[in-house]
């Protein structure tokens, strides 16, 4: 893996499931350049402390590689928040990355994969837990190639030092196949201009059985109705 090659990737459709705690941005939200959201950003925050939360750490994203509009947030959120508690598989928190599969189903095993994790660890008791929601987008970038390499399913060690030599080197990211659902690929983008017009689909739930998750439902159906799905040892 110390010099994959580099790839055109144009997925029209990529996948990411998210958290639902987390409302919209306004700031990347909004019609302004973003060359101008440091002096917005400032001014709003003399009568607004808590947008500094928010907004998160501009300086992480280049200006040449902010994006801005309707939706923005999604693109932007996974890298001016970012923390060394939250590793992610290429990055050991000092920089973000956004994930995303090239199916539904990549990103709900990807995601069910960490979320379990998590309730392990916390100890949670059985019952459906926090609501996800599910982000269509695209991705349009060249990215190193790392779909032939093995990667390792409980270490982020390797994948880590390589993200941050890669990102150092000038790459927007990298595309590999899925470590949770083989039959798929995954993304990780080192900018957010490397995707672009995401939309909201559905709300998910996720069940937790005490060691597993079991189940995912689709909210919203119209008239407070739910679909109930089993997530089978694969992931599907």
């Amino acid at each position: 893996m110390s010099n994959p090659a580099l790839v055109d990737l144009s997925w029209p459709r990529a996948v990411r499931i998210i958290r639902s705690q987390f409302p919209p941005i306004d700031l990347f939200e909004d019609v302004a350049d973003p060359r101008d959201w440091p002096l917005i950003n400032a001014a709003e925050m003399k009568t607004n402390p808590r947008l500094a939360l928010s907004v998160g750490n501009l300086d992480l994203v280049p200006v040449d590689r902010r994006v801005g509009g309707h939706n923005a947030s999604y693109l932007m959120a996974p890298f001016t928040h970012v923390s060394t508690d939250r590793p992610t598989r290429f990055s050991d928190g000092s920089f973000g990355v956004l994930y995303a599969g090239d199916s539904f189903e990549v990103a709900l095993a990807e995601t069910v994969f960490h979320h379990a994790r998590f309730m392990v660890a916390t100890n949670e008791p059985a019952g459906w837990t926090s609501q996800f929601r599910e982000l269509v987008l695209a991705v349009e970038a060249r990215l190193h190639d790392l779909r032939g390499e093995p990667l390792d399913p409980s270490s982020y060690e390797a994948t880590q030092a390589l993200g941050a030599a890669l990102r150092a080197g000038g790459s927007d990211g990298v595309v590999y196949r899925s470590v949770r659902w083989p039959q798929g690929e995954c993304v990780g983008l080192f900018y957010p201009d490397c995707a672009r017009s995401p939309i909201q689909g559905r709300h998910l739930d996720y069940h937790w059985d005490g060691k597993r998750v079991d189940l995912y439902r689709v909210l919203g159906l119209g008239e407070g109705k739910s679909e109930v799905f089993r997530i089978f040892d694969d992931g599907h």
